[in-house]
């Protein structure tokens, strides 16, 4: 399930630009480095900060992937070492953040929002920060785990053109996977729905509209996650920064293109999810006509018999009908052939049938 809609973690009223909250419950840093060139990869974990001076090196390309913010002291070194602007830093660990590309000097800043299916019904969120340079790329992440296995495994392979390009290809491939991430979760709220356009009319229940409202939510999180994401690509592809490439550019545009593709799915599941909860109100309302309708045809036949019993039920003595030998059965017939009289006059009406559709409806298949 998705967190608050909004519980952005901020420094105090007053507080100079540039610093930094850490949640208690924040992860310790992981850092893993990969750097690269055409002919060969070298990877490593990272235990002290001297060791990314690596990154420095104009003759490769390095990726630096920190994941977790729990060591205030760590990222502040890390900011150091790169020279990172405070309100760059700032907007990496205080979260969470609108998406959005931002330029500090030779550097580029891109948030983004990356999304995972977290078991049945349940989708994970959480804030990327890209960090682009010329020679290396930065990325951030709150917790451990992410979808940029496949960015890793085509570095390792050699195959495609990632290893002939410079750190915003880099940067590129790691945002294109972020958000075709989005393409199964989506894939999978749609199936969802699916399932439940047949339910919402044959079992309509208390249960299917909270479980409807659960997936209007995290739809309305989606959008609030897609929608700012294409504006961010959009800059990286309209914007002149010295560490995008005009080539790279024109690969952002697909990419652009997959953030305009998901948004519309995301928009287009919230109507339909908002259609659904349409027909379930109508479905309860119908169920309900249903009920009352039979509740007072019931009641109609029983309003004469009530009536008749009522009169014979009096104690008067002189009613010459209690007198009489055949005045029992002859009531009992009265009774039975008023209520077979009003249930035929009902089925003839088609407000009721017996075993099969009304007479109303047959004749309106029949018309059609």
């Amino acid at each position: 399930m998705f967190s608050a809609i909004f519980d952005k973690r901020h420094p105090q009223s007053g507080a100079r630009p540039g610093t930094l909250v850490i949640p208690k419950e924040a992860p310790t840093p992981r850092i893993y480095m990969i750097r690269y060139r055409a002919e060969d990869v070298t990877e490593s974990d990272v235990s002290e900060v001297d060791e990314l001076k690596a990154a420095f090196d104009e003759e490769a390309v390095t990726w630096i992937d920190i994941q977790g913010y729990g060591d205030k002291a760590l990222i502040q070194s890390i900011g150091d070492l790169f020279k990172l602007h405070p309100l760059l830093l700032e907007d990496v660990v205080n979260i969470p953040q609108r998406p959005k590309t931002e330029a500090y000097g030779d550097q580029l800043l891109t948030v983004v929002r990356m999304v995972r299916v977290d078991g049945p019904g349940e989708i994970d969120m959480e804030q990327v920060s890209i960090v682009l340079s010329k020679n290396y790329v930065l990325t951030f992440q709150e917790r451990y785990g992410d979808v940029l296995d496949p960015v890793r495994r085509r570095i390792r392979s050699g195959k495609g053109v990632i290893r002939q390009h410079r750190a915003d290809f880099l940067a590129y491939a790691i945002a294109d996977t972020i958000i075709d991430g989005y393409y199964p979760v989506l894939e999978s709220i749609g199936e969802h729905l699916e399932e439940l356009e047949d339910v919402v009319v044959t079992d309509p229940t208390p249960d299917l509209l909270i479980e409807l409202n659960q997936i209007k939510n995290r739809l309305i999180n989606l959008r609030r996650g897609i929608w700012p994401q294409r504006e961010a690509v959009n800059t990286m592809v309209r914007g002149d920064h010295p560490a995008i490439s005009s080539e790279v550019q024109i690969y952002l545009r697909d990419t652009y293109d997959h953030c305009v593709q998901t948004s519309e799915v995301a928009e287009m599941y919230r109507e339909m999810v908002t259609g659904l909860m349409n027909t379930y109100l109508s479905s309860i309302a119908n169920r309900t006509n249903e009920v009352m309708k039979v509740l007072t045809i019931m009641a109609s036949i029983f309003i004469p018999l009530t009536f008749l019993a009522g009169i014979y039920g009096m104690n008067f003595e002189h009613m010459p009908e209690l007198h009489v030998k055949w005045a029992y059965p002859a009531v009992w017939i009265t009774m039975l052939g008023t209520a077979a009289g009003m249930l035929i006059y009902f089925w003839r009406k088609g407000w009721i049938s017996f075993g099969g559709a009304s007479t109303t409806s047959r004749k309106q298949r029949e018309e059609g």
